[in-house]
C-alpha cells in the first residue's frame, strides 16, 4: 500500500495552504530519515532549503507566501506582500510572479534565495504585525505606508494610498496617523504626504491648489486666475478653482473618496460653465505634480486659443516649453 503523509502532519499542511517547516516536523516527532524518505517518494518537494510543499506541482502564491514565512519566521508578510495577502488576487496591480516580501526583527539577519524572498529587518515587529492570521502579515495601515514611501514618485505614492482607501480596507485619517507616528521618514517627504491625506480627510485639496500656483502657473507665466471665484449657475452657486475668463482650471483631488455623486455634481458645473461660453479643464496630482511643465504649454495654448496674448515661458533650463515650441 503506498505511504502517505500522517494525519497531523495532513492537518499542519492543511493550515499553511499545503506548506511545512522541517521544524515544525521536527516539533511533531518526525525523524530527518522519514523527511527523507518523503521527499524522495514525493510527498514532499522542497520550496526554500528546510521549507516543504505537499506536491509536485508550481506553489500558487499563497503557497510562496507561507513559504517564505516559515523560511524566515518569525516572520510576517510585509509590504506590497501583506496588502496582496489581504486584498486578494485582482484586487488591485499586485505582481503575483515577483518576490515575496517578509519582515524580520531588526535584530536579525536572514539570507533569503536570491529572486523569490526579500527580507526587511524593521523595528517593532512584534506590534506591526497580525500574528494571528495566516500566514502572518504586516498591519494594513503600516503596509500601506510603507509601500508608498518606497515608490518612486509622489503620485504613484498617493495611488498606493487611495487604493487602500477605495477597498474600504482602511481611511485617510488612519493612513495620516500612521504616518506621522513614524520618528524618521525615508523617500517621500513625510509632511506633504501628511498634507495631501489631511486634505482628503477634510475634504479640500489646498496642496493641489498651491501646487497649481507655485509649480503651473506662475513659473511658466501663464495670467494669474481668479481662485475661488464665486458664480452662479442652473445648480446654484458655485466656486470655481482658477477662473480665467472663458477659461476654467479646476483641480480633481478628490482620488480618496470620490462617488458617483461627486463626479456628477463635477460634470453639472461644468455643463453650466459650458451654457455660459466657458471651457473647463479639470487637472490631477499627476498633472500638476508630475508634468507641470507640459501642463503649462497645454494650458497655454488653450488660452492663446482664447485671447490671451502671453506667452508660456521656461520654469529652468530642464523646462519641457522651450522643446515644446521649438
Amino acid at each position: 500500500m503506498p505511504e502517505t503523509l500522517p494525519p497531523d502532519v495532513v492537518a499542519l499542511a492543511g493550515r499553511q495552504a499545503g506548506v511545512v517547516a522541517r521544524g515544525q516536523l521536527v516539533e511533531q516527532g518526525v525523524a530527518a530519515h522519514v523527511v527523507r524518505r518523503w521527499l524522495r517518494r514525493r510527498l514532499l518537494s522542497p520550496v526554500h532549503p528546510g521549507v516543504y510543499i505537499d506536491h509536485t506541482g508550481a506553489p500558487s502564491w499563497r503557497q510562496r507566501a507561507w513559504a517564505a514565512v516559515l523560511l524566515a519566521e518569525p516572520a510576517a508578510l510585509y509590504g506590497a506582500s501583506a496588502l496582496r495577502a489581504a486584498d486578494g488576487p485582482g484586487k488591485r496591480e499586485h505582481r503575483d510572479e515577483g518576490p515575496i516580501h517578509v519582515a524580520v526583527d531588526r535584530t536579525r539577519w536572514i539570507v533569503a534565495p536570491t529572486g523569490s524572498v526579500v527580507v526587511h529587518a524593521v523595528p517593532r515587529l512584534q506590534e506591526r504585525v497580525r500574528w494571528n492570521l495566516g500566514p502572518p502579515r504586516q498591519r494594513y495601515d503600516d503596509a500601506t505606508v510603507d509601500v508608498a514611501l518606497a515608490t518612486t514618485d509622489r503620485v504613484a505614492a498617493i495611488g498606493v494610498m487611495a487604493r487602500s482607501i477605495q477597498l474600504g480596507r482602511t481611511t485617510a485619517a488612519l493612513l495620516r496617523e500612521n504616518l506621522e507616528a513614524r520618528p524618521r521618514v525615508d523617500g517621500h517627504d513625510r509632511t506633504w504626504l501628511a498634507a495631501v491625506l489631511r486634505d482628503l480627510e477634510d475634504g479640500a485639496c489646498s496642496v493641489l491648489e498651491q501646487g497649481y500656483v507655485d509649480l503651473v502657473e506662475r513659473p511658466h507665466g501663464l495670467p494669474r486666475a481668479d481662485r475661488q471665484a464665486r458664480a452662479t449657475a442652473t445648480s446654484g452657486v458655485v466656486y470655481r478653482d482658477n477662473d480665467y475668463g472663458e477659461v476654467l482650471v479646476e483641480l480633481d483631488g478628490r482620488l480618496f473618496h470620490d462617488t458617483a455623486e461627486a463626479r456628477d455634481a463635477d460634470m453639472e458645473r461644468d455643463l453650466d460653465a459650458a451654457v455660459d461660453g466657458q471651457d473647463t479643464r479639470r487637472l490631477s496630482y499627476g498633472q500638476v505634480f508630475e508634468r507641470p511643465c507640459t501642463t503649462a504649454v497645454k494650458l497655454g495654448a488653450i488660452l492663446r486659443a482664447r485671447g490671451w496674448q502671453g506667452e508660456v515661458r521656461a520654469c529652468g533650463a530642464a523646462c519641457a516649453v522651450p522643446a515644446a515650441e521649438a
